[in-house]
């Protein structure tokens, strides 16, 4: 019995979805933040962040506002002044810090 040569050859497959990135073309362009997702400082990519980058850069700012705050006793009208918000912002800034936040 003899097979011929087109029983031997295997269906070719395409990638799966799923694939890992050795078999998949990866062009890495970044987004509007940085230009290259491999060198992105970002500890987590924006677009996996509820909230994306402005969430980011708020969690950042209000960190900031909490410190001058409690630790360099800075006042609400001056938090506002440096961080370009309004008094209303920053009081509700120092109120999530407290636990206070009601939504």
């Amino acid at each position: 019995m003899t097979t011929t040569s087109a029983t031997l050859q295997a269906p070719l497959r395409r990638p799966r979805i799923d694939a890992l990135p050795e078999y998949i073309e990866y062009v890495d362009r970044g987004c509007d933040l940085y230009p290259s997702c491999l060198r992105c400082p970002l500890p987590r990519c924006r677009y996996e962040d509820p909230g994306g980058a402005a969430a980011m850069l708020r969690n950042g700012r209000d960190a900031s506002i909490i410190r001058l705050s409690e630790q360099d006793g800075v006042s609400v009208d001056e938090l506002a002044r440096m961080f370009g918000l309004s008094r209303r912002t920053v009081f509700r800034v120092l109120r999530a810090a407290r636990g206070g936040c009601r939504r």
